[in-house]
């Protein structure tokens, strides 16, 4: 598992979106898409996971600490499989 931690914000979103803490950790071990965002400059992991019939997990990580920080995940809309 690599070096994250999550915020307390990124915990609160895992039991309010009903987000697998293991599901996760396969986004950011083995992502579809890897990429630093220039508007927040945080590094975005996205995963298409077939047991949430198509949908994209997006986890966002603040890469600048250590730990770096998960600061919130969600399964985005405007990725989901058609």
């Amino acid at each position: 598992m690599p070096n994250m931690e999550f915020t307390s914000h990124a915990k609160d979103m895992l039991i309010e979106r009903g987000i697998v803490e293991e599901w996760v950790w396969r986004t950011v071990n083995a992502p579809d898409r890897k990429r630093r965002h220039p508007d927040d400059d945080n590094m975005h992991y996205t995963k298409m996971l077939g047991e949430t019939q198509g949908r994209v997990l997006h986890v966002i990580v603040n890469d600048h600490y250590q730990p770096n920080r998960i600061v919130t995940v969600f399964f985005d809309r405007r990725l989901r499989k058609k």
